[in-house]
């Protein structure tokens, strides 16, 4: 949970905890180990820290064989169905070649 302040009745600050995370991210991942010099994983999650720990300790199946993995880049939302479209199409063909486009190195 994250914290916001409000102003109540009498003018101060009060905290209020709130359900939701403020952002959500879509992410790459790179592989550190892996023969295949840009294997990568994309997704999204609403806090990053743990998510990269769980893709190193083997806790999701589709990464878990290109350990350990670092992370090349992420991008924030404020909605979970912003990031979550981002994703899709980050792994669509046409996604693919706009991250080669915009994100990696040609040299």
């Amino acid at each position: 949970m994250t914290r916001s302040a409000f102003y109540n009745r009498n003018h101060s600050f009060t905290l209020k905890r709130r359900k939701h995370p403020a952002m959500y991210y879509t992410y790459i991942l790179e592989s550190e180990t892996s023969s295949d010099s840009r294997y990568i994983g994309i997704g999204h999650t609403s806090n990053l820290k743990k998510r990269i720990a769980e893709h190193n300790a083997g806790k999701c199946h589709h990464t878990s064989k290109n350990r350990p993995w670092k992370l090349a880049l992420y991008i924030a939302f404020q909605t979970l169905p912003q990031a979550q479209h981002f994703e899709r199409y980050l792994k669509s063909g046409s996604g693919h070649a706009f991250a080669n486009r915009h994100f990696w190195n040609s040299n």
